[in-house]
């Protein structure tokens, strides 16, 4: 008899939590759901959390519950409209879009402080069907984590894959294998590159035709300011 009386509780909570719920989301705006700013994304998680609570056990009182709900979607909303009239709280509580890559160049530093690594980059511009860095003149990762690229219009660009060889300055001596060639050759291109070492490559990758694309460690950006927004 409990535990009937416990589903009836919870059964109830559902339908007066869930209608209320998706009330309070569609409230706090269409930018909650998508981009995800940081503290949209630390407002929907608590939610979460609350609900669940609420739904799974039935001794947690139901109406502090549904105060809460209220209180956290209206501090929400305050501040998305302070963030809109004040540049410095927006950059209190959401991450700056910082450039990764510049004409065709990997920049470590940046790459780092994003907590990214050659891996994830590679793979999202395999995502955006880019398979050489040489196509790309400006790549960003935005504050939602998101990468937006810029492609070159003009200049030389490769048209081939490119395969990685160098990351961090390890060489896949089995990738040099792959393409016929050895550590003399690879020294040879690094060296007429004006690297003298594979300690001074932060990346490097190979195409079929042998063409070697390098990014050096500590890379910055030269061409273009930050973005601020």
């Amino acid at each position: 008899m409990e535990i009937a009386k416990d589903i009836g509780i919870v059964a109830v909570r559902i339908v007066t939590i869930l209608p209320l719920l998706l009330f309070f989301t569609l409230f706090m705006g269409k930018r909650s759901i998508g981009e995800l700013p940081v503290f949209d994304f630390l407002a929907i998680l608590t939610l979460g959390s609350v609900v669940g609570a609420d739904i799974a056990d039935p001794e947690i009182e139901h109406l502090p519950t549904i105060a809460a709900i209220f209180m956290i979607a209206l501090l929400q909303k305050i501040l998305a409209k302070w963030k809109v009239s004040n540049r410095r709280m927006e950059n209190l509580v959401t991450f700056e879009p910082n450039v990764i890559i510049e004409n065709g160049v990997l920049l470590s530093d940046a790459i780092k402080k994003n907590q990214f690594t050659i891996d994830n980059v590679l793979a999202l511009l395999r995502e955006k069907d880019i398979f050489h860095l040489s196509q790309v003149e400006l790549a960003v990762i935005e504050g939602s984590g998101k990468l937006s690229v810029f492609k070159k219009t003009s200049g030389p660009v490769i048209k081939e894959a490119g395969f990685p060889l160098i990351v961090e300055g390890k060489v896949f001596d089995e990738v040099l294998e792959f393409f016929e060639t050895d550590r003399s050759w690879l020294d040879g291109e690094l060296l007429t590159q004006g690297f003298e070492s594979t300690d001074d490559v932060f990346f490097a990758s190979i195409t079929k035709n042998k063409f070697l694309q390098v990014s050096p460690k500590h890379a910055q950006a030269a061409n273009y300011p930050p973005f601020l927004i």
